[in-house]
């Protein structure tokens, strides 16, 4: 569920919801910035993996917090503002309810690409990570009725940061019921592959997902044809050698986790390969990385759910 506020009621309502506008957990957070959308997910029970060191050695630490998981992503009206700025406050209000913070750190202390697509991360356009500049937070609380957790994840796009914010805790009784067809609470997916609209996309930082390749069932190879999105693409990234792109193969949660981890990255290279063989683009301005079902945009309960979360997408790299 996506909401768009107007300036003036942003203003007023600078706080994390459960429901929207209220509160999430037990703490009114507030922004330092004007909240301009918001995206959120139905309120369930479960466990939430809650980082509490960065990703060293193929391995991120967890703690298991259970409870009430709450999760919304926030995007904010704070054009080039150092996501310091951002946290910082949000980070003195937490200390203040008496959270302590586990793990504060910044995009390569916390593990780079590999801790963003380790930890949990909410479906563009809702959320964006660039994969050059983040920061994450979490912080925990010991109570009477158990523990409260809270994950924050700060990022920008060249217009906007954005927060998420994943809370668990004990207070709620009941999970909210997800929407009708929402098949386990997620958040809508980004849109489709436009061509036209490609490189508007990258020119703000945000990825694309390239959603008219075609791959054989189980195989990495890409079916013959032309693919708009790559030729797109490829003009995006010749008409300025400084550009660089992650491709990022993912798969559905079908078969085991390390051969779809394989498979994907094989998909992502094969799509690069073909970008330096066939539209003339060099090949140090595409790398490629694959990460299997761990970065769903769907549901994996549903063919076309699945479906989705077959892709290649393609993130604009820090130069």
């Amino acid at each position: 569920m996506r909401h768009r506020l107007s300036h003036r009621t942003a203003a007023l309502c600078l706080a994390l919801a459960l429901p929207w506008p209220g509160r999430i957990g037990a703490e009114t957070l507030e922004f330092p910035f004007p909240v301009v959308e918001v995206t959120s997910e139905p309120a369930i029970f479960g466990g939430y993996r809650l980082p509490v060191a960065g990703f060293r050695d193929g391995i991120l630490p967890v703690r298991v917090v259970e409870g009430m998981i709450d999760r919304r992503a926030f995007r904010l009206d704070a054009p080039g503002m150092p996501l310091l700025t951002v946290l910082a406050p949000l980070r003195s209000q937490l200390r203040a309810a008496g959270y302590e913070v586990i793990l504060d750190c910044e995009t390569r202390d916390c593990g780079g690409f590999d801790f963003r697509f380790a930890t949990e991360v909410m479906a563009e356009p809702g959320m964006h990570v660039d994969l050059g500049e983040f920061r994450f937070l979490s912080a925990l609380r010991e109570g009477e009725a158990g523990a409260e957790a809270i994950g924050l994840l700060v990022s920008r796009s060249a217009l906007s940061a954005f927060v998420q914010v994943i809370s668990v805790g004990p207070e709620a009784l009941a999970p909210t019921p997800p929407a009708p067809g929402a098949h386990g609470a997620l958040s809508p997916p980004p849109p489709p592959s436009d061509p036209a609209g490609l490189a508007a996309r990258l020119d703000q930082g945000l990825s694309v997902a390239l959603d008219d390749l075609v791959f054989g069932s189980g195989a990495a190879g890409l079916a013959g044809g032309e693919y708009a999105s790559l030729t797109a693409l490829a003009a995006w990234l010749r008409a300025d050698p400084a550009r660089r792109v992650i491709l990022v193969g993912h798969t559905d949660v079908s078969g085991g986790l390390e051969a779809n981890v394989n498979l994907s990255k094989r998909r992502a290279e094969a799509v690069r390969m073909l970008m330096v063989q066939s539209l003339g683009v060099s090949g140090a301005q595409i790398s490629a990385e694959g990460v299997g079902p761990l970065a769903p945009r769907a549901s994996n309960l549903t063919e076309e759910g699945r479906h989705r979360n077959r892709r290649v997408e393609a993130i604009p790299a820090p130069t």
